[in-house]
């Protein structure tokens, strides 16, 4: 009896994660070895909490089900990963999934054998957690458990506040109070990346330690990316030819007065500049006015470039200031402008220098990121003309232009909901093709890719925003390795711009894309589970109609890939009949039937072949019109033995004893 029981319980459980796949979470898996030989550091906090995680003794993981509560940017993720990596066997993958949800759910997570799964939950509305989702989650580790899989879950402490919140049967809680040390962090981060030399020389600064010491995880490895830019950059500046009588004031920075400089925040200097405005100019140390401080911003952005086109955008600047909603000053006038210093004096007494070609130069970039960050965190009523403003002085769309770096930096540092929402609302009317490089270097960052990826599923929904969702997917899913993640994250939103639409032009666009990539396997199997979902009633008939639409452009040895055996996953035939009856779609899918016939009409074996398929699809109630307009399109197309096809199609379509009521296309009579 109890063998029975075994049998069909064992049968079931394999039913139950055959079924589960249709729409879990999915995810990357981890390459092992690369993750043991990333940076780690641990102190006793961390190693107190390591010891927690396991059984004792036993060396592998106390419940199926870990969660680290933590701070942001502690290293949740690092330590959640580096526990898998050390204490699961090293057949078992390493997946670490993207919560592409809008609120957590058992169903969404996958469940299958010997796998290890790590799923961040951070964002403050799609994450939020409930007593139900643990309750749910405590079977969910019993499942785990059998499958001999685990679970680590890293949330960010915000979420964790409900006093119903806490330890489950089969679910182990962390808490994860301390960062690692920031100094011995960024030291592992150089030396793991070869540039132990600059280590040492960090070793012997001790301005440099002081500015690195009690960072956060995420700001230690900041630094460490830091350090290496300032680095490239004294590389670069010593390359550069030297030119006589210049005019420069300042002496070049050696590398560790570099190094110093990059790691310094600036505040207290800032805090002079920014202080009360005074009109005072006598001493460097004064607060500037604020003519001066759009100037400075504008050296920030552009670092070294033209006086002409530094002034232009430090004018700009202020314009947008003064002129903005709720602001009634008008401009300074001509003769007070006239009356004040001169722009070289002011460039000068904000730490630039101009040469004798009138090149500004503000060799500073860590300084100009250290005023953009200060403006930013103290003057909230700032912050929309900022975007504003680097929106307009951006010189094209590219990641490597200086105000949109800017904005992606912006973005990765301040990517809240409340910030994409405004980034949105300014650049989308003026400037869709900036925001839409600035998304894309925003889902891809560890840090602000889930909340950026939200963002584009709200803004699908929104037809002011689908040239942007529409341009970013595209772009993710044109990656050669772009993870399955990533890409059905992407098909979900175009799907959704599809639904919510109705736009032509922008089904259209969204049909260009599916089209463009169609030849892709991957995006053609995504392509394929998108008809094949709308034909069995679970999906948008849009987002499947242009699907089917992007995949009648492949063939299969001279045949329409649709119409060969290969495609056996979808019914060609009532898809074809579904488009030609709905008006919307009926011009769209009959130049792609047309294409297919010229293509196959002098081939004597295909072209039957493909006719007798579509005969059943022109069939019908109301496929008359429909019928017609396709044997027009086929007018002047003849098969090998000079017969006209759109004869063809008609004596094969209307019967005998309508002939008369409805004569042959072309026919004038």
């Amino acid at each position: 009896m109890h063998r029975h029981v075994d049998v069909v319980a064992q049968h079931i459980d394999e039913l139950i994660l055959e079924t589960r796949k249709r729409d879990v979470l999915e995810g990357d898996v981890q390459d092992r070895a690369a993750l043991l030989q990333q940076p780690f550091v641990r102190n006793d906090h961390w190693t107190e909490l390591w010891a927690q995680a396991l059984h004792p003794g036993a060396g592998s993981l106390r419940q199926p089900v870990l969660i680290v509560i933590a701070p942001r940017s502690f290293g949740s993720t690092t330590l959640s990963l580096r526990l898998l990596a050390e204490h699961t066997a090293a057949h078992i993958p390493l997946v670490k999934l993207d919560a592409d949800w809008s609120s957590p759910a058992r169903g969404r997570l996958p469940l299958e054998r010997d796998h290890a799964y790590q799923l961040d939950l951070k964002h403050p509305v799609n994450d939020a957690l409930s007593a139900d989702f643990l309750n749910a989650l405590s079977k969910h580790a019993e499942s785990l458990r059998s499958a001999r899989s685990h679970l680590v879950l890293t949330v960010a402490e915000g979420l964790w506040t409900d006093h119903r919140l806490g330890e489950r049967s089969g679910i182990h809680v962390l808490r994860l109070r301390q960062a690692p040390d920031a100094l011995a962090l960024m030291e592992a981060h150089l030396d793991t990346h070869g540039y132990s030399r600059l280590t040492s020389m960090l070793r012997s600064s001790a301005q440099a330690q002081a500015s690195v010491r009690g960072l956060s995880a995420v700001g230690a490895a900041r630094a460490a990316r830091t350090v290496v830019e300032a680095w490239e950059e004294h590389r670069h500046l010593e390359k550069q030819p030297q030119h006589a009588d210049t005019g420069k004031v300042a002496e070049p920075l050696t590398l560790l007065q570099r190094i110093e400089a990059a790691l310094t925040d600036w505040r207290s200097e800032l805090d002079t500049r920014f202080g009360e405005s005074t009109p005072r100019h006598d001493s460097g140390s004064s607060s500037l006015t604020l003519e001066d401080r759009c100037l400075l911003l504008a050296l920030a952005v552009w670092q070294s470039a033209p006086m002409p086109q530094v002034t232009r955008s430090a004018t700009q600047l202020q314009e947008s200031i003064e002129n903005s909603p709720g602001n009634a000053a008008a401009l300074s006038p001509v003769r007070s402008a006239f009356s004040s210093r001169g722009l070289r004096r002011r460039i000068i007494d904000v730490g630039a220098d101009v040469d004798n070609q009138d090149i500004v130069v503000f060799d500073r970039p860590a300084y100009g990121r250290a005023v953009l960050e200060y403006v930013w965190d103290n003057y909230d009523v700032m912050r929309d003309p900022l975007i504003a403003w680097l929106v307009g002085t951006a010189a094209d769309a590219s990641s490597k232009d200086r105000a949109v770096r800017v904005l992606t930096e912006l973005t990765v540092r301040h990517g809240t909901v409340e910030y994409l929402e405004s980034l949105g609302k300014i650049t989308s009317g003026v400037r869709p093709d900036v925001l839409g490089t600035v998304m894309d270097n925003a889902v891809r960052d560890e840090h602000v890719g889930r909340l950026a990826w939200s963002m584009l599923y709200r803004w699908a929904a929104r037809s002011e925003y689908a040239p942007v969702v529409i341009e970013v997917c595209r772009r993710i899913l044109q990656e050669p390795d772009v993870t399955a993640s990533a890409a059905k994250m992407a098909m979900v939103r175009l799907r959704r711009v599809a639904q919510s639409s109705a736009d032509p032009d922008t089904r259209r666009s969204v049909l260009t894309v599916f089209q463009e990539l169609a030849g892709q396997p991957a995006v053609k199997q995504r392509l394929v589970a998108e008809v094949r979902s709308w034909q069995q009633d679970k999906g948008s008939a849009r987002s499947g109609g242009l699907a089917f639409m992007a995949l009648t452009f492949l063939t299969d040895n001279g045949m329409p890939w649709l119409m060969s055996p290969s495609a056996s996953d979808i019914d060609t035939v009532r898809a074809v009949h579904d488009l030609l009856k709905d008006t919307d779609t009926t011009t769209e899918i009959i130049p792609r039937l047309t294409a297919w016939i010229r293509a196959c009409a002098d081939d004597p074996e295909l072209y039957p072949q493909l006719r007798d398929q579509l005969l059943p699809a022109l069939r019908g109630h109301n496929m008359f019109q429909a019928g017609a307009s396709l044997m027009q399109e086929l007018q002047g197309v003849s098969t090998t033995e000079g017969a006209s096809v759109a004869d063809d199609f008609y004596h094969h379509l209307v019967d005998v004893r309508l002939r008369s009521v409805f004569p042959p296309p072309g026919d004038a009579a």
